[in-house]
């Protein structure tokens, strides 16, 4: 029997902040819920949220560096095209320059890495604005740049130059606060165990199970990277290479859980398919905004990724180049990373130094436009300018590529209001700007304004705004020979 049902009445009702302080204690005993745990199946890992750094960093440094540095000729394929293709110059170049009997592990000894100071590559990086660094720790030859254990007489710690070159590396980028990629092989193309596998059509696994695996999961406890770039995956599916679970690992129990970013090639068939972002393939540029996020990875040498000494300028990319890949990338949602070879004795070459010495200096003005950006409604406004958008908040800007005629740039996607006011980072004065009767295009004359530049090649403009008008950014890539 309830107590009211004697005539006690109903029980009164418990105080407002008595009832709030029972509700709160009883959500602190159930405590927050477990963190989601991934299953090793593409369903599963591809529904992990990208953590934002990546998104945000928008530009990156790739490092190709191993043996091939060495006889650096050709490109970083020298040991295939020379051995598993026979290709007729690589075996001239060999019997032109080296005795009869000499083998690609003889080259081992060279790559000394003697002028390799981390500390030098972290502020060039940091200089040319790189947000994350990405380094090859091994590459399809199979050399490692750290001392694998896995690895035996055929890594940096016990050839050339007897030293943990990822390791040292990481350090000196995390003193600056730049996010650390491990670019990793699946594959390498004459080790034993690889073309055993090969030979049974993939039907075992003894080079994953004794090489592969092993080290990945060596290089994610030991440096603990902010990124794992994986390649060398083509020939077979992701089943042999254990992929779903080394990555499900990654997601519920490594120690960069909460961080890392990996790519899409895990294996046939996964490149723009599966991963954490995608890359599809080398220098990939899609043709409108993918709804995945994505990185271009291109080389400032257009033929090679790894350094070569026949490189010549013609095959040097051009900071025009390379600005407007950059910006094309960013507009359309992409990162994008962009390679350097250093020499066998751990050397950046001059060209390539300038030329990431001339990206820094442009994002230094124009990093507002580029760093965590979005992409826009429109990405491109094609008439004579080739004009790219991004956007931030409230904040638009169209990135112009080419200079536009007459010194008047005109742009006809964001809508113009009577308070629109047009600035140019890097000058601190409005500019001045009209409505074009006929067609309503928002112009702006700034022959006269660029003359107070500093700096020979890339300018931004922007519209200042607030939430009923638009901000619009202008960058522009000069030639070299323009004067203003």
């Amino acid at each position: 029997m309830k107590p009211w049902a004697v005539g006690l009445g109903p029980p009164p009702p418990l105080p407002l902040p008595l009832l709030l302080l029972l509700l709160l204690g009883a959500a602190l005993v159930r405590g927050p819920p477990p963190p989601r745990r991934y299953t090793p199946d593409w369903q599963s890992l591809d529904s992990r949220p990208l953590p934002d750094w990546f998104d945000k960093a928008k530009f990156g440094v790739f490092v190709h560096w191993g043996v091939f540095a060495v006889p650096a000729w050709g490109s970083e394929w020298f040991w295939w095209h020379w051995k598993g293709e026979g290709l007729p110059q690589y075996e001239q170049f060999m019997s032109e320059n080296y005795p009869p009997g000499f083998s690609y592990a003889d080259f081992g000894p060279q790559f000394t890495a003697r002028f390799f100071h981390p500390d030098t590559w972290a502020d060039l990086f940091q200089a040319a604005g790189a947000r994350y660094v990405v380094l090859t720790t091994k590459h399809h030859e199979g050399f490692t740049n750290w001392p694998s254990s896995v690895s035996w007489n055929w890594n940096s710690n016990d050839v050339g130059p007897h030293r943990d070159l990822v390791g040292e590396l990481g350090r000196a980028l995390r003193k600056r606060n730049i996010r650390y990629g491990l670019y990793h092989s699946l594959l390498e193309w004459f080790h034993p165990l690889y073309l055993l596998d090969k030979k049974n059509n993939f039907k075992t696994q003894f080079f994953v199970r004794a090489k592969t695996m092993p080290e990945l999961y060596d290089l994610v406890n030991r440096y603990e990277p902010d990124l794992i770039w994986s390649d060398g995956e083509w020939e077979c599916p992701d089943t042999y290479w254990n992929s779903t679970e080394f990555l499900s690992w990654l997601y519920n129990d490594s120690p960069v859980k909460d961080h890392v970013v990996v790519n899409d090639r895990w294996g046939q068939n996964c490149s723009c398919h599966h991963g954490g972002y995608y890359n599809c393939q080398d220098k990939y540029k899609p043709e409108s905004l993918p709804d995945h996020k994505w990185e271009m990875c291109t080389s400032i040498d257009k033929v090679s990724w790894g350094y070569r000494r026949n490189m010549v300028m013609s095959d040097v990319a051009s900071e025009c180049e390379i600005i407007s890949e950059l910006v094309q990338t960013v507009s359309l949602g992409g990162n994008y990373l962009l390679n350097i070879g250093p020499t066998k004795d751990g050397l950046i070459v001059p060209i390539f130094q300038e030329r990431l010495l001339s990206i820094g200096k442009w994002l230094s003005i124009n990093g507002e436009a580029i760093y965590a950006s979005k992409p826009w409604r429109v990405q491109l406004e094609k008439n004579t300018t080739s004009v790219w958008y991004t956007s931030r908040g409230m904040t638009v800007y169209a990135i112009f590529l080419r200079w536009p005629e007459n010194g008047v740039l005109s742009l006809k996607s964001p809508v113009t209001t009577s308070t629109t006011q047009i600035t140019m980072l890097g000058i601190q004065k409005d500019l001045k700007w009209s409505t074009e009767p006929e067609d309503g295009d928002g112009r702006v004359n700034i022959c006269e304004e660029l003359r107070t530049v500093q700096g020979k090649f890339h300018l931004t403009i922007a519209k200042g705004t607030n939430y009923t008008t638009i901000c619009v950014t202008i960058s522009i890539c000069l030639p070299t020979t323009r004067r203003l």
